[in-house]
């Protein structure tokens, strides 16, 4: 796993996240990562790689990071955005605050990220059709990389991001972080108080990861210093 974040290539079209949680669940589907560029997505993480000596930086697709250039970039170019993701009256609260701050963004469609897995194919077979520059996929970790794999397997050429919990936020408010909080570096706080249910995730979840990560990191420096492949 530490491997595939040591050897990123920079031309790869599609791009995922990792905070500690979606390490340990995308650690058992490494092979699918090799298709992707990987960003350090929560400080905790990028303070455990930047120690054992991997330079990284937070990078994630949120409003306090990514989105923002990749939506002045679309416009700038004339590109168009295709989103899905989370629940239905999310994605239509969502699309129109985005609408709102962008009003001469592209966007070509969007679309909730539940369906039946006999929908599957149709959805993926639109969204080809329509042949969006950018996919934004907000399904979950595991879920949303398989989505985005699925598009390259038909044909898609675009460029495509999960964005985890980026729809549920910007359905609440554009800005979905106060600006101290995000000054701060109190993200994942604010989150806890916005969604409780992330309380477990941060506070069991999270150690556990952080335990798994270090016992990686330490496993991939043993092995390059003894040259084990």
């Amino acid at each position: 796993m530490i491997n595939i974040i040591q050897n990123q290539d920079q031309k790869k079209r599609i791009t995922t996240f990792l905070n500690p949680f979606s390490y340990i669940l995308l650690r058992k589907n490494k092979k699918q990562l090799k298709f992707f560029n990987i960003k350090i997505d929560g400080f905790l993480l990028v303070i455990l790689l930047n120690i054992f000596g991997l330079k990284v930086k937070r990078e994630s697709f949120d409003m306090t990071s990514l989105a923002p250039i990749i939506f002045k970039d679309a416009i700038k170019n004339n590109q168009s955005i295709y989103f899905i993701g989370t629940k239905v009256e999310l994605i239509d609260k969502a699309i129109n605050n985005i609408k709102i701050q962008y009003p001469n963004l592209n966007i070509c469609g969007y679309r909730d990220g539940y369906f039946e897995e006999n929908e599957r194919t149709s959805i993926l077979r639109m969204i080809t059709s329509l042949n969006p520059d950018y996919v934004i996929c907000g399904m979950g970790a595991i879920k949303q990389e398989n989505f985005l794999l699925d598009l390259t397997k038909y044909k898609w050429k675009g460029i495509g991001y999960t964005c985890g919990g980026f729809f549920h936020q910007t359905a609440n408010d554009i800005q979905y972080y106060p600006h101290w909080i995000n000054r701060l570096g109190l993200r994942a706080f604010y989150r806890m108080y916005d969604e409780p249910k992330l309380v477990k995730r941060y506070f069991i979840d999270y150690p556990l990861a952080i335990c798994i990560i270090i016992y990686d990191l330490i496993k991939q420096k043993f092995y390059a210093k003894n040259n084990i492949i």
